[in-house]
């Protein structure tokens, strides 16, 4: 086994994974771009995918909600191995992605966009609910998706697939181009998401803000996991963490 995956497989948590990823590798067309990722997941956690720019992070997670069809490896979720379902089968299992566009449809309202997604597994969440979580949201219920700012933006893709009844949720780069009181409040929204028993796969650029929402972080580089660092040693680790990500 390479030194990385020794160094991540020990210090995974001792709970058995919600998401267990082994051996990833993903090509777009002839270009190999995932080079054998391992990580775990357990249930309730969040953890980051931490890396520079063209490292793998976004296509880590379009590999396992399989947009990304060329794929290798295994990805189980919930014991159930996903590697060679459809994108809609894997959803359908409680698996919810919110890619780092967001996915809005600009024509229609928050309201319509809301409820667009079928929910795919009993116990998502309702609209009140949602606009508990995010108030903003009902202010602007009848407004088009093109009249929102960016981080209602992305607080309308983010309860969107709440509604799903998704229990695993893959976020690529929520904080991405915000202010930082939006920043601050999606951060308090993971914290309630993790606090109500939901597991989190963030993928984020901004590992300060990672600090204060996840449990343990992976580092990824050239298509591989090369670290694992868990929250409370980001401090003793600092140095060596701005080296990975060229800060």
């Amino acid at each position: 086994m390479p030194e990385a995956a020794v160094r991540v497989a020990g210090g995974a948590p001792a709970t058995a994974p919600l998401l267990a990823v082994r051996n990833l590798q993903a090509w777009y067309g002839e270009s190999h771009v995932l080079h054998g990722i391992d990580f775990d997941v357990a249930p309730g956690e969040v953890v980051t995918l931490l890396g520079r720019n063209g490292a793998g992070k976004t296509t880590t997670l379009r590999s396992i909600i399989g947009i990304l069809r060329k794929r290798t490896g295994s990805i189980v979720f919930d014991g159930r191995e996903t590697i060679r379902m459809a994108s809609r089968h894997i959803a359908q299992l409680g698996i919810g992605y919110v890619p780092e566009e967001r996915g809005i449809f600009s024509s229609l309202s928050v309201a319509e966009n809301l409820v667009l997604p079928p929910q795919v597994k009993p116990g998502g969440m309702t609209t009140e609910q949602i606009f508990t979580l995010f108030p903003n949201l009902r202010e602007r219920l009848s407004s088009q998706g093109t009249k929102l700012s960016g981080g209602e933006q992305q607080m309308l893709a983010i309860g969107r697939i709440l509604r799903t009844g998704a229990n695993l949720l893959l976020l690529d780069e929520p904080t991405e181009g915000l202010a930082p009181v939006i920043v601050e409040q999606i951060g308090r929204t993971i914290a309630r998401l993790k606090q109500d028993g939901f597991t989190i796969v963030l993928v984020e650029q901004n590992f300060r803000f990672a600090a204060t929402v996840a449990d343990r972080h992976y580092v990824v580089e050239q298509g591989r996991v090369v670290d694992m660092i868990r929250n409370d040693e980001l401090d003793a680790n600092i140095d060596k963490l701005h080296g990975y990500l060229g800060v």
